[in-house]
């Protein structure tokens, strides 16, 4: 464990959390288990890495993607408490979950029977169909993400986090989701949608069913192309008792071509129920048999069973705990009550201490509040943010104490929780057809949207034009979305030769990439003999001829992986 990881253990984030330990690390962030002495409850606390405070862009998104997640609110996704962003420390705190995740189940059981199958993609799609449904795309859907609890109860963790990864991707080492559930899609360097999340989901359900993965290969980039190729065992190839139907649908979940797949996790929800109707024997039913296999992973410790002298002496032992439990509850019936009449009686009587009286901070917005010079004297601000559609965006709808109560002054101040609107955080597509792309592309993306070019030919409208944009200009969708522009190339598609950029610096590579009209998409950075920054792959063959404004992926040279004592 490095200084970096060690340095929050043992503080206090915002005079509330008390970090205790290190539960998990990841490219992007540390996860440490945290007690709130506010509530009095045990949390787990996501805390950005210190080295991505650099990046501006991954800041933001970090800002966008916590007001986001925090919108969630499913029994089948791990709960948002709270978040803190600030120069210095970024963090979400999360409801901290007992049990495995499904990669350690797996792992312990194998191939799962096809009632906990359904059981579990029942509750995975019901926990994206929520997500989907509120704008929020997971992008990194795999069973390290997905949390197992003893009653069999579902929850998947990790929504925004991943879509950071996808934001640092571009510009660092980091890696991009994992290569075993990627959709073909994201290979190719195009923006996410819901239906990705759909593909990994498929992958996810034919691990269970047959206890292996769809696609198995020695390298990561032969991984990519055999996800991109789609050469689908059905499940039921694999095992003869695994249903068509069953089989059909983890088939169509994976289909390779995104319009081929389901369209939406609704979609896919639909085909179950239908399945489970037509086969009530597969419904779970709680056999308990859930909890004995997560037992198994993480034990449990039980008491056998007790001899006849064993229960004499427990039974005399628990009639003393009895009377002493009994003496024990008197007393502390008597210090709650003090404590009771001291905090809202007796200290207003008996302390000279200060006091002030709460503003009504409703109905004002957010930024005047916690921007004012007046309140930052006195006050500390803890944010909640919920969805509600009749308040404008940034909008204080309720607070914590409430307006006009006498509260005494502490030395750390007055901590006031606030709950903040977020409005339905929609956006309107603004209207770019006629407009040059690059024109078009920083317009769309200064309303907020991710935007991804395809080029095809058109005889009415002039090179570099844009044709369309899908969705249409005038639709609503929510911030941080994908828009797709349709850019003419001319009346027909010309050819370019490829250059040969093996060997050049990256930028130098992107660079020529650009002057040859071809777009530069993504860059993938691995461990190699040759020296950091170096070209070692790309996309396309050298010198063949390819279409104009076809996509380019790079594969860059990290220099030699380091020596790890």
């Amino acid at each position: 464990m490095d200084e970096n990881t060690k340095k929050y253990l043992g503080k206090v984030l915002d005079n509330r959390y008390y970090i205790s330990d290190v539960l998990g690390m990841g490219g992007m962030a540390i996860v440490y288990k945290a007690q709130c002495n506010r509530l009095n409850r045990y949390v787990a606390i996501k805390i950005l890495k210190d080295e991505m405070l650099k990046e501006k862009e991954l800041l933001k998104a970090f800002q966008t993607e916590a007001k986001a997640v925090a919108m969630l609110s499913h029994p089948n996704i791990v709960s948002v408490y709270d978040t803190s962003i600030s120069d210095n420390i970024n963090y979400i705190v999360m409801e901290l979950i007992e049990g495995v995740t499904l990669k350690q189940y797996i792992s312990n059981v194998g191939k799962l029977n096809l009632k906990q199958t359904i059981y579990f993609v029942n509750q995975i799609s019901k926990a994206l169909e929520h997500a989907h449904s509120k704008g929020v795309v997971h992008r990194d859907i795999k069973p390290q993400n997905i949390m197992v609890l003893k009653d069999g109860t579902i929850k998947v963790a990790d929504f925004g986090i991943s879509a950071l990864e996808n934001v640092a991707s571009v510009h660092s080492q980091y890696a991009l989701g994992s290569i075993k559930y990627i959709s073909p899609e994201q290979i190719r360097g195009m923006a996410p949608d819901s239906r990705s999340d759909i593909y990994s989901l498929g992958v996810l359900m034919y691990e269970m069913l047959t206890g292996r993965l769809p696609y198995t290969a020695e390298t990561d980039d032969e991984m990519a192309k055999a996800h991109i190729a789609g050469d689908l065992v059905p499940p039921n190839e694999i095992d003869k008792s695994i249903p068509k139907r069953l089989s059909g649908i983890c088939a169509k979940a994976m289909e390779s071509e995104i319009d081929k797949r389901y369209q939406s996790v609704t979609e896919l929800l639909e085909d179950l129920d239908e399945f489970r109707r037509q086969n009530p024997r597969l419904i779970y039913s709680g056999e308990g048999d859930i909890e004995a296999r997560i037992s198994n992973v993480n034990p449990i410790i039980r008491a056998g069973e007790l001899s006849k002298e064993k229960y004499i002496q427990k039974r005399k032992r628990a009639r003393k705990v009895s009377i002493m439990s009994g003496a024990f509850g008197v007393l502390v019936f008597i210090v709650l009550m003090f404590v009771f009449l001291w905090t809202f009686l007796l200290r207003d009587i008996f302390s000279d201490a200060e006091r002030v009286q709460i503003p009504n901070f409703v109905n004002l917005l957010y930024d005047d509040v916690i921007n004012s010079q007046e309140y930052k004297k006195l006050y500390k601000f803890d944010i909640k943010y919920v969805v509600d559609p009749e308040k404008v965006d940034g909008l204080i709808i309720s607070q914590k104490p409430e307006a006009d109560r006498s509260i005494m002054i502490s030395p750390e101040g007055v901590h006031i929780e606030l709950t903040v609107s977020t409005g339905i955080i929609l956006s309107k597509v603004p209207d770019v057809v006629s407009k040059q792309y690059q024109e078009a592309t920083l317009e769309l993306q200064r309303a907020g949207f991710v935007v991804d070019l395809i080029f095809e030919a058109s005889e009415s409208k002039k090179e570099d034009f844009v044709i369309k944009t899908s969705p249409a200009a005038g639709e609503e969708l929510s911030s941080g979305s994908t828009v797709y522009i349709t850019v003419s190339s001319g009346p027909s598609k010309k050819e370019v030769t490829m250059p040969n950029l093996v060997g050049m610096m990256e930028q130098k590579a992107i660079e020529r990439i650009k002057s040859v009209n071809l777009v530069y998409v993504d860059t993938t950075y691995l461990y190699s003999e040759f020296d950091a920054g170096t070209v070692i792959k790309q996309s396309q063959p050298a010198y063949e001829q390819i279409e104009e404004y076809c996509k380019i992926y790079l594969w860059v040279s990290l220099g030699p992986k380091p020596d790890i004592p």
